[in-house]
């Protein structure tokens, strides 16, 4: 029976690099941002069949298609990077084509008709039970004996993660507040994610997709465009955000995820600091080998320790004095429930 493990947090964090190392291993079947490409609209209620379910994988992230059309994808899109039959302008690239297929596959194209030949089969069941179907499909394909799905923002996804699949583990992977912070202010996908947030708050809406016409019209300029299907990438890439504002999102991701966590049984979940991984990558990458139940093998090691890049560290101890001092404040509280021992 395959082990399945989330790795978890905020994003930013070196997850990135730690699925990339992760698909070297000859046993773990590396799933990368699925959670973010199919969000929790594919985990719905009752029972889908295999054309229902197949659809939920398939259709396309409406805002991942518009952010490539205007010209701000997140360096973690794949596909259109060596494009196939899929474009973002025409039929819309989709959710499982963007960033999960392509980090198994050099012919995402041909994976995803495999699959969807065989999924579209599948008898009416619990979406939770079709994910464990997938999982066994893809694994057994590509002969890996340990899935790992591994997304950022996906800390707030641990209670929904849980009730689909009990038996789950988790690893809570962290990094330095403020060094992580200052990475988000200057991430595509998290300054769309600061805007979306913006327009909420402004609008007392919920959810983006819950917003009424009259809220978007009351919505300010600089914000309104962005729901649009087109809009100028200047209002993302050059807009000046404040980086506390960023500190204050991964406190709040920190607190509210750490909470989550503690209610996975202790022998489900463990830890991981990004600052550790870099300073003893061979005892971290062993330790995270053995929780999810693979042999930490010397040439996989090997490759960890050369797909490590211990440049991005103490970025935020290079800005101005005011400014650090600020950011600092403002990820307080999240390092203090790090410090507490409760990540």
């Amino acid at each position: 029976m395959r082990t399945l493990t989330f790795v978890v947090g905020t994003g930013r964090s070196g997850s990135t690099a730690l699925s990339g190392i992760l698909n070297t291993h000859p046993d773990v079947l590396s799933l990368n941002e699925l959670l973010s490409s199919v969000q929790s609209r594919s985990f719905p209620d009752g029972l889908v069949d295999g054309a229902e379910f197949w659809r939920l994988l398939a259709d396309p992230n409406p805002l991942f298609d518009r952010m490539i059309r205007n010209g701000v994808p997140m360096p973690e899109f794949l596909y259109h990077r060596r494009p196939g039959r899929f474009s973002a302008e025409t039929t819309g690239i989709p959710a499982l084509s963007l960033m999960v297929l392509p980090h198994l596959t050099d012919d995402p194209d041909g994976l995803y008709d495999d699959l969807e030949k065989q999924v579209r089969t599948w008898p009416r069941r619990t979406a939770g039970d079709h994910y464990a179907a997938l999982f066994d499909l893809l694994g057994g394909r590509f002969g890996r004996t340990a899935v790992v799905e591994r997304s950022g923002y996906s800390l707030h996804r641990v209670p929904l993660l849980r009730t689909v699949f009990p038996h789950a583990r988790f690893v809570h992977l962290f990094r330095d507040g403020p060094d992580c912070a200052l990475s988000m202010s200057r991430h595509t996908g998290y300054r769309v994610i600061f805007l979306l947030r913006e327009i909420l708050a402004h609008s007392g809406a919920e959810r983006v997709e819950d917003l009424s016409e009259e809220q978007v019209r009351a919505l300010p300029p600089e914000l309104s465009p962005l729901l649009s299907d087109r809009f100028d990438p200047a209002l993302v890439l050059e807009r000046a955000l404040p980086t506390e504002g960023f500190g204050a999102l991964w406190s709040e991701l920190v607190a509210q995820g750490v909470a989550h966590l503690d209610e996975v049984p202790a022998a489900q979940r463990t830890t991981l600091s990004y600052e550790n991984l870099l300073d003893d990558p061979r005892a971290e990458l062993t330790r995270l080998a053995e929780f999810i139940e693979v042999e930490p093998l010397p040439q996989w090691l090997d490759t960890g320790v050369e797909r490590l890049d211990c440049s991005r560290r103490g970025a935020a101890a290079r800005l101005p004095a005011a400014q650090r001092t600020s950011l600092e404040k403002a990820c307080a509280p999240g390092t203090r429930v790090l410090a507490d021992g409760r990540a």
